[in-house]
């Protein structure tokens, strides 16, 4: 794979501040060419076979963004990054953000643009110095403004958006459990979906605990079903500008998951062009 030189972009550090005072764009011309590019598929292939693994993936809460950035992240060898273990991250250090962060997060406030902007830099400036090349954000950007700001700082190559049928993403938000003792998520819901107006049946396994684990699970308390369904309607309605930005620039690759990871992690390795690496890595294991 070749080395990615341009993880930042020139003096992307020092013009954050200037650039999230800029006036963001609105999105009236961005949905105005929408409609003649919606159809157009990002062209993935690479001839000479050097890609380029700077990409963002999107996705509703509980889709399974960190799960299938993870496996890439190990398949690519490059970095998962997601901005909420950046924010821990910091909070755990005795970094110059880090007791503003607590202030923040105590008082149960949105961490800003500029902060989180801030440690995303530092973060890619950092693994430039250690020669990673390229890197996944996990759910970043989530507005329009985000987005603008991020082109500015670095290049995005690929944005992958995974979706999932409502009531199957609901029912897999329900069966969410964590252990209270090491941390580790698992899902307890055995889901079997019927085919029902033009959407495909679909099944999807329990990622059951191990046996030490399994009596010390525990629920997170905003994982009702009221909770979790405002929580979708909230993220849809922020999204869809998200979307329509990378659409436009031809860099949005839509991915509806068939099932669990069985079924959905090849398919997805098939969308983007990877099944090689799969079976090299394979081979090498």
């Amino acid at each position: 794979m070749a080395a990615l030189t341009r993880l930042l972009k020139p003096s992307s550090s020092s013009s954050i501040s200037f650039l999230l005072k800029r006036s963001v764009s609105t999105t009236t011309a961005v949905v105005s060419e929408v409609e003649s590019q919606h159809h157009q598929r990002p062209n993935f292939s690479d001839p000479k076979g050097s890609r380029s693994f700077q990409w963002v993936f999107l996705g509703c809460p509980g889709v399974g963004k960190g799960t299938y950035a993870s496996r890439l992240s190990t398949l690519l060898g490059v970095p998962h990054i997601a901005t909420g273990d950046l924010v821990r991250e910091e909070l755990s250090s005795s970094g110059p953000l880090s007791r503003q962060l607590a202030e923040i997060v105590n008082q149960g406030k949105l961490v800003s643009d500029e902060i989180i902007f801030n440690l995303l830099s530092k973060r890619l400036e950092a693994g430039e110095s250690k020669g990673e090349s390229g890197f996944i954000l996990d759910g970043f950007p989530r507005t329009i403004r985000q987005a603008e700001i991020l082109d500015d700082v670095t290049e995005i190559d690929l944005v992958v958006n995974l979706k999932l049928r409502e009531d199957v993403l609901v029912e897999k938000c329900l069966g969410r459990r964590i252990c209270s003792q090491c941390g580790k998520g698992f899902n307890v819901a055995s889901i079997n979906a019927k085919e029902e107006n033009g959407r495909p049946a679909m099944s999807m396994a329990p990622l059951l605990p191990p046996s030490h684990c399994a009596t010390k699970l525990i629920t997170r308390a905003d994982d009702t079903e009221q909770v979790v369904k405002e929580r979708l309607r909230v993220y849809q309605e922020k999204s869809q500008p998200v979307e329509d930005f990378y659409r436009v620039q031809g860099k949005l690759m839509e991915f509806d998951l068939p099932g669990g990871i069985p079924e959905s992690w090849p398919k997805l390795l098939e969308a983007l062009n990877l099944e090689d690496y799969e079976v090299k890595r394979s081979a090498v294991a």
